[in-house]
């Protein structure tokens, strides 16, 4: 079957190519047993099971890189102040 007639569908990373993916595209660097961790406390990237193998998708790296990073600040004290009128919101 040619690529031509396949249907599309999203790329779809194990968790070694996940951390690949999110350290070469924004710069979060995670290990692929701290993806493993996240998976079972909560907090990480939304998974879909291929199977028995968790994997991730693009989207669902970017969004928890997003959530992950704070806004550019020039000093700690600007952040504190982001950090605080974004918690009284």
């Amino acid at each position: 079957m040619s690529l031509e007639h396949a249907p599309h569908r999203a790329r779809r990373f194990r968790r070694k190519e996940a951390c690949d993916y999110l350290s070469d595209e924004h710069g979060v660097r995670r290990s692929p047993r701290t993806l493993a961790k996240l998976a079972v406390l909560g907090g990480g990237p939304v998974m879909i099971y291929e199977g028995r193998f968790p994997t991730y998708t693009p989207a669902a790296l970017d969004d928890y890189a997003k959530a992950i990073l704070s806004a550019p600040v020039h000093n700690t004290a600007e952040r504190r102040r982001v950090l605080a009128t974004s918690n009284a919101a």
